[in-house]
């Protein structure tokens, strides 16, 4: 859906660097998490996709066209900090924003009024955005964004300002958009969101990128071996046959049940075979970082 080639971006005559040599692919029908600490360059090249500003360098593409006015109508854009107008009504201003888009004023009515229903806000249309709470607000941001029923969905920080309850609900209607074809690119430093949602993460620190791929094998690439492992009818003594054998530690007996972590490079078969031997083997399981502690130690080994 969108390819960005070597984007370079810098400000005050070249002395900031905001991006450099900076590259992504990201599939059609995807959720992509852009992430990186605050002022890595995500802003940057999120102005640059919606062409609020130009790269200094590189290409980007969006369904193999390099990116050009007419792909505005494409692009929905939810940016941090939200843009309404706080005395205009609701309904005035969704109506106004589709037509901006290009939409007709009876197909924006209609599409809006689908969205009300979906997110039980029908009885807001005729109220002023000053009238409402923040994460009410919020609401209509997002309904603002989708409205024109985008290919390519861009989300910055959307949670911000939501209860959980609604951020569930915003969550799912994401999700619900992907299923449906819509492609997103989704910035966020709520790391359980990038589990629980994107296919493929890029990682920014310091204007570059230094890592990418999909959830799970950037992951992969940060564990460290340790499986996490809990026994019952533990005997004693074979237990600490096998604590000669193995690196293992943080461990606590509790209700007849053993657990400890163990750290171990060489075949996993092989500790269960010893473990059998132990006791009753209740749950085997290798600890997989969070992207929590991924994005801590990526950063860290960065800066």
């Amino acid at each position: 859906m969108l390819k960005a080639e070597h984007i370079r971006k810098t400000y005050n005559a070249g002395k900031k660097v905001a991006l450099d040599d900076f590259s992504i692919h990201v599939p059609k029908g995807s959720v992509y998490g852009l992430l990186g600490p605050n002022g890595a360059g995500k802003t940057s090249f999120i102005r640059i996709i919606n062409q609020i500003t130009q790269a200094d360098s590189g290409e980007i593409q969006i369904n193999g066209q390099k990116l050009n006015p007419d792909h505005i109508k494409d692009i929905g854009y939810m940016p941090e900090e939200r843009g309404l107008y706080k005395n205009m009504t609701v309904g005035d201003q969704l109506l106004y924003f589709g037509e901006l888009k290009g939409m007709k004023k009876n197909d924006a009515l209609t599409e809006a009024k689908k969205w009300f229903d979906k997110l039980h806000i029908d009885q807001w249309w005729k109220k002023k955005l000053s009238e409402l709470s923040k994460g009410m607000a919020q609401k209509i941001q997002f309904v603002v964004t989708v409205l024109h029923r985008p290919h390519l969905l861009i989300l910055d920080e959307p949670f911000s300002g939501f209860d959980p309850v609604n951020a569930n609900l915003i969550k799912d209607q994401i999700i619900d958009l992907k299923n449906n074809g819509t492609t997103i690119i989704l910035s966020t430093h709520r790391m359980e969101s990038v589990e629980e949602m994107c296919d493929y993460v890029a990682l920014i620190n310091n204007s570059k990128k230094i890592i990418d791929g999909r959830v799970f094998d950037v992951r992969e690439k940060f564990k460290k071996n340790i499986f996490g492992i809990t026994l019952s009818d533990v005997k004693n003594d074979q237990l600490e046959s096998f604590q000669n054998k193995y690196e293992i530690f943080n461990i606590n007996n509790e209700n007849n049940l053993v657990s400890f972590d163990l750290k171990n490079e060489t075949d996993q078969n092989h500790i269960l075979l010893d473990l059998i031997n132990v006791g009753k083997v209740r749950s085997f399981d290798e600890k997989i970082p969070s992207m929590k502690e991924v994005f801590i130690n990526a950063v860290s080994n960065n800066s």
